[in-house]
């Protein structure tokens, strides 16, 4: 029997595709229908056909099960999260320098050799370039763990393109209501579109979903997104974050002007939420 592709020729067929995406874009899933060939800037990520990086270096602040990582961040995104902390790079697509697939491959295998244990591509949100990122997968060596970093707001159309490409996702589940996702990051029918890609992640990769707690989101977020999670994927691994930063633009909100106050308070509620729900915690 012929043996499947492996990752590098998934990603060259693929290649073309995400090509055809650019002219009609719905890579992630505001669907604005943007041609980005036409060089316009009319979408929510502002993004046009040339992709930029804003980092490309080995990291040791990731999962430890992953690190030291090789991690490729591509500039731009989808989403508009008022407290992000790469908030001008991952707001802008130009950011950093031009993406260069060859250039970034020969850092990745460097990297390898160097004794990083996996190569991980983030953003910003990397959704948007995916033409560029079929482009370096083609390239990138294939005997490590290929890690795909993602706010989980792609569309059907995205996955299709980095279903069975990548071997671990760390797909972020920011908020637990569709009012607080819409208030922070501007981003509508949050919920129902985080689930269902989490939930199709997880049927054909290895998955860790991360939450970051945020001070005054324990019953509004955390404990919602704690629910869902034993409901639907108990056996996943969760990834919960603290240390909240007051970073970019989140001083315009109320509840993060003295973030500080209660950072070890809402830690340990944000715990003891995890354990009544049972979560399979990691770090």
């Amino acid at each position: 029997m012929p043996q499947p592709p492996g990752k590098n020729q998934l990603a060259t067929q693929r290649i073309p595709d995400a090509l055809r995406q650019l002219s009609d874009c719905h890579l992630c899933a505001h669907h604005c229908g943007v041609n980005r060939l036409a060089g316009s800037k009319a979408g929510r990520c502002h993004a046009g056909s040339e992709s930029h990086i804003f980092s490309a270096q080995t990291e040791v602040s990731d999962e430890l099960e992953v690190i030291p990582t090789f991690a490729i961040a591509f500039s731009g995104c989808d989403m508009r999260c008022g407290f992000c902390i790469t908030g001008k790079e991952s707001w802008t697509p130009n950011a950093g320098v031009s993406f260069n697939s060859k250039t970034i491959a020969e850092q990745a295998r460097k990297a390898i050799q160097n004794g990083a244990r996996s190569i991980m591509i983030l953003g910003g949100e990397p959704t948007v370039h995916l033409h560029s990122v079929m482009e370096l997968c083609a390239l990138l060596p294939e005997d490590v763990q290929w890690i795909w970093k993602t706010n989980a707001h792609g569309s059907p159309e995205a996955h299709a393109l980095l279903e069975g490409l990548f071997d671990l996702w760390i797909a972020d589940f920011k908020f637990g209501s569709d009012e607080c996702a819409l208030r922070l990051s501007n981003t509508e029918h949050y919920l129902g579109i985080i689930q269902s890609n989490i939930l199709q992640a997880a049927s054909h990769a290895d998955l860790i979903i991360r939450h970051l707690v945020m001070p005054g989101h324990l019953d509004c977020c955390w404990k919602p997104v704690a629910r869902w999670i034993a409901d639907h994927l108990p056996n996943a691994r969760v990834n919960l974050r603290g240390g909240f930063w007051p970073a970019w633009q989140a001083g315009k909100y109320p509840e993060f002007k003295n973030s500080s106050d209660n950072i070890q308070s809402d830690w340990n509620k944000a715990l003891s939420i995890a354990e009544a729900h049972k979560l399979k915690l990691t770090l």
